[in-house]
């Protein structure tokens, strides 16, 4: 029928054939395309089966003198056995004979989509040359500001250790010098070569027992974390052999630790959506031991009463039942949300205007701040600055029962020696041992204390209540050996 057959390219067969009834549409009447009376039918035939498909005589009626109209329903019947693709493949190639216009036409068409193709595709590879080479950039970048807090923390690193071996050095100095003048008699340069040889030894023996001192710590707290995990299985496993109805007592422990478990960990502080109610801000350094009284700002409200618990609020503890306490398996302790702020500015402005929550760190002292939980209250919030340098931060949390509501400050050499004071001061007797540690309550570490520089950023952070107790917010300064730090901080609690 048609000897060539047009090749479609990237267009589909319904696009060449609206194309192609438009360009009949268009050159239909003139010169260019002069059609007989058999393509005049063909091609309202092949149109008639493209749309409607098989020819139906209950929907078609032709007139009794419509001879034309009797001409195209029995060459449509011929028809019948074309799918509507093929009669538009048959219209295409029929138009493409008898006006050869038409492939001109359908090339030029072909070579319009592909070139917009074309540039799409293009515009499409240099906007991904641009993503590129932006990621390329942002990954430069990032890189540069790594190596460059890298930089900077070795040289802080440095400084720090050319300030310790300038101290350690000073302190000394005139030691290793009576003792160089005794081994070098009358000549100065061989005193000096000693003294700096002697100082060397002294400064990495010195670092060596601190990283000592740093691991041991880090070791005794997995080890604590291994016998609390130990213990609380054991409990578990002891527990589940027991085959009775639980005491009421154990169900209102076991409601309180579903209560701790469907809260939520990572807790957000907002200071414009939340309402806080502050704890204290009134504490003072100068005495150790010395009870702070609250204070009320204007952006909160609900403070907590200075008086303490009443007894129905604050029950006794009955200490006929020490037997049946021991066997209670304490809640775990959900872990605690940190953030910083970059606002240190203005909250070194807000907590000098009120004067109230300033402390002196001196060095080689450990500040701990007691914070009892509040009855009205569910979670503890923190925050806290310093001036010029960095101090130790850890959190803790005591299990008992404060007899009031009051927040106080206690200040010791080091961390260790506040756990070991002995608050009455009385000696202990040599033939009944140290029973101290009998009468500590259990104590529970949140966040292990370390580093923070809290001189360039507002650190702060929220804790869920676990229970009744009494939080331990500990600032360490004991590894600074001439430096005091200035402490800003403020301590809420929110229901």
């Amino acid at each position: 029928m048609i000897a060539n057959k047009i090749d479609y390219g990237i267009m589909s067969v319904q696009d060449v054939y609206k194309l192609a009834r438009e360009f009949l549409k268009a050159k239909e009447g003139t010169k260019a395309l002069n059609l007989s009376y058999d393509d005049r039918n063909m091609i309202n035939v092949l149109s008639k089966q493209a749309f409607y498909g098989k020819f139906d005589e209950s929907k078609i009626t032709v007139g009794f003198l419509d001879l034309v109209g009797k001409d195209r329903v029995q060459l449509w019947k011929t028809l019948s056995d074309l799918s509507k693709e093929e009669a538009m493949d048959r219209y295409i190639n029929l138009i493409n004979k008898v006006c050869p216009l038409f492939y001109a036409h359908l090339e030029a068409h072909k070579r319009n989509l592909e070139e917009e193709q074309n540039r799409l595709r293009e515009k499409e590879e240099e906007e991904q040359k641009q993503r590129e080479m932006t990621e390329q950039k942002e990954k430069k970048l990032r890189e540069e500001d790594l190596k460059l807090m890298e930089e900077n923390k070795k040289k802080r690193e440095e400084i720090q250790r050319k300030q310790i071996q300038e101290a350690l050095n000073q302190q000394t100095y005139p030691h290793f010098k009576a003792y160089a003048e005794q081994q070098n008699p009358n000549n100065p340069q061989a005193q000096e070569e000693l003294i700096k040889q002697l100082q060397e030894q002294h400064f990495e023996q010195y670092m060596n027992q601190v990283y000592q001192q740093q691991l041991l710590h880090q070791q005794q707290q997995a080890e604590q974390l291994r016998a609390l995990k130990n213990n609380n299985f054991e409990q578990t496993e002891m527990k589940s052999q027991k085959k009775q109805d639980p005491s009421p007592d154990d169900q209102f422990k076991k409601l309180t630790l579903n209560e701790i478990n469907t809260s939520s960990s990572s807790i957000t502080v907002n200071h414009e959506s939340v309402n806080l109610t502050l704890i204290s801000e009134k504490n003072e350094s100068s005495q150790p031991n010395e009870t702070t009284n609250l204070n009320t700002p204007e952006t909160t409200s609900n403070i907590i009463n200075m008086n303490g618990l009443s007894n129905e609020e604050n029950p006794n503890v009955d200490n006929e039942n020490d037997d049946e306490e021991d066997e209670i398996e304490l809640p775990p302790i959900s872990a605690a949300s940190m953030l910083t702020r970059k606002d240190i500015k203005e909250f070194k402005d807000s907590v000098r205007r009120d004067n109230d929550a300033i402390i002196k760190v001196g060095s080689g002292e450990t500040v701990t701040v007691r914070v009892p939980t509040h009855e009205d209250g569910r979670l503890i919030f923190w925050e806290f600055a310093t001036d010029y340098y960095d101090l130790g931060f850890g959190l803790y949390f005591e299990w008992t029962i404060s007899p009031s509501n009051n927040v106080t400050v206690h200040v010791s050499d080091s961390s260790d020696d506040e756990e070991g004071e002995d608050e009455e001061g009385g000696k202990q007797d040599p033939e009944k041992g140290d029973k101290s540690n009998e009468n500590k309550p259990p104590c529970d570490e949140i966040i292990p204390i370390f580093r923070r520089d809290s001189h360039e950023e507002v650190y702060a952070g929220s804790h869920l209540y676990p229970g009744r107790g009494v939080y331990l917010l500990k600032f360490d300064n004991s590894y600074s050996l001439w430096r005091s730090k200035t402490l800003y901080y403020r301590v809420y609690y929110s229901k």
